[in-house]
């Protein structure tokens, strides 16, 4: 008996994926999972040290949803001396009622990229001040574009300031978000020399370095900032001063498995019941988030595989909807 499945681009998928829809079905998805209602396994990782190669194999399902989905993404960064693109990656999604293929969305690793600043975008929207005036970017690789865009569609800012290791990196940075257009009318976009010099007074730090040391520190934090580490995926990254979290007057966590919680636990500085919430409970509603404009709250995304199944679930809804693909019969 053959079977058709569907086989999206990345061109394709850019153009059904869209911020707001995007944002809406994260905060579903983490909704969905601090209520039960998901299946989460553990994340495969995989390194390939010959050549500093990461990869991640993310998985899930969230109930009553016509599909799960398997995510497998790369990072090779000496390739980029090569003139290759340093993240790569496909989903393969299956039907939740049979377990058959249902797609192959061969996106290169964009719906990571586009979820994971889109999760970004939900912590600002439940955690962040309202009024917003500087935003700081640690980073300057992807999600150092994808995150202040995204952050648009839930606050303004005047201000936006990148640092990156190399101060060559961080300047192309800024000058391809100028170029961009995607950030607020009027928005100043500069590079910082230093850490310290970027997060000071800003309203919302975001992480999105690979970085095995920290490189935040916790007294560098004005009171009522956010902070949104991203790029702590792995046991052995850390970007955040395990004081940052002691110092918080909340942390927020996407799940307790990775990210910057188990290092602050491990060092003494937190302990598990100092977490104050899972962003699924706040985006639920079940508990709140800011509270207050003096607050300093940490949120702590290491990217979990229900953002990847509402990502491709939304793709293949609007895929299907507009007859888009390529469909191969096997």
């Amino acid at each position: 008996m053959s079977r058709h499945i569907l086989v999206l681009r990345e061109a394709e998928i850019r153009e059904l994926l869209e911020p707001t829809a995007c944002i809406a079905a994260m905060e579903g998805a983490f909704a969905a999972y601090s209520s039960g209602q998901a299946e989460l396994p553990s994340v495969i990782h995989l390194d390939v040290p010959e050549r500093r190669g990461e990869i991640h194999i993310k998985t899930g399902h969230l109930h009553g949803g016509p599909y799960y989905a398997v995510k497998m993404v790369s990072g090779f960064p000496e390739i980029a001396a090569l003139g290759l693109a340093v993240n790569d990656g496909m989903v393969a999604v299956f039907d939740a009622q049979t377990g058959s293929p249902a797609a192959f969305l061969l996106d290169n690793g964009f719906i990571t990229d586009y979820r994971t600043a889109a999760a970004g975008a939900v912590a600002a929207k439940h955690l962040a001040r309202r009024e917003i005036r500087n935003v700081a970017v640690l980073g300057t690789a992807g999600q150092a574009r994808y995150q202040p865009e995204i952050l648009t569609q839930v606050r303004g800012f005047r201000e936006l300031r990148v640092w990156g290791r190399s101060a060559a990196k961080a300047q192309e940075c800024v000058d391809d978000l100028r170029g961009r257009g995607k950030l607020p009318g009027g928005c100043v976009v500069k590079a910082a020399s230093s850490v310290q010099e970027g997060a000071h007074g800003a309203d919302i730090v975001i992480t999105v370095t690979a970085s095995r040391q920290p490189l935040l520190h916790a007294d560098w934090l004005m009171q009522g900032a956010t902070v949104i580490a991203v790029g702590s995926d792995g046991p052995d990254k850390q970007e955040l001063e395990a004081d940052c979290l002691s110092r918080a007057n909340k942390v927020v966590a996407e799940c307790l498995r990775l990210g910057e919680i188990h290092h602050a636990v491990e060092r003494g500085a937190i302990t598990q019941e100092n977490v104050y919430a899972e962003l699924g409970e706040i985006t639920a509603g079940r508990k709140k988030g800011r509270e207050s404009e003096d607050e300093i709250i940490i949120c702590d995304l290491t990217g979990v595989g229900v953002q990847d199944v509402a990502a491709a679930s939304l793709v293949m809804e609007r895929a299907l909807a507009a007859g888009r693909g390529e469909t191969i019969v096997i």
